[in-house]
């Protein structure tokens, strides 16, 4: 593991840096093998696409397997069928496939541009993580 506040690499069952003392604890918030930091839901580091695994009684369990959600196929849904927020359902975040629903239909349709934006942006690269915050795969 590597310490998030100054990169010496050190043994992952310590709760602490033995470089700088940095406290680094266990659990979903800091990823296991790189130090970056992650959302409390991740299953993934989005920074080196390692497996996070949580503490259960001071053992660490695997999360399981993890299947990433296709860049190509989220681009291209929310390119054409942005309008219903369909890539935002796919990459997991029924809120904001909702909200574009209701955006779309309050403006006569010209809120789907919005979702075309995001399908540009998701092929292009700029948004590069579901819901979850996990990576995007190819």
């Amino acid at each position: 593991m590597y310490c998030r506040n100054c990169g010496v690499n050190f043994d992952p069952n310590l709760e602490s840096c033995p470089n700088c003392k940095s406290y680094h604890g266990f659990g979903r918030n800091y990823c296991q093998a790189c130090g970056q930091a992650t959302l409390p839901h991740a299953t993934v580091c989005a920074r080196c696409g390692a497996l996070l695994t949580m503490e259960n009684g001071g053992v660490a369990q695997p999360t399981g397997f993890y299947q990433p959600k296709s860049r190509l196929a989220a681009g291209l849904l929310g390119i054409f069928l942005g309008g219903f927020g369909v890539h935002s359902f796919y990459l997991g975040d029924t809120t904001r496939g909702v909200i574009q629903i209701l955006v779309t239909i309050f403006t006569c349709g010209l809120g789907s541009l919005w979702g075309f934006i995001e399908g540009i942006m998701i092929i292009a690269g700029a948004i590069n993580t579901d819901a979850a915050g996990n990576p995007l795969g190819q």
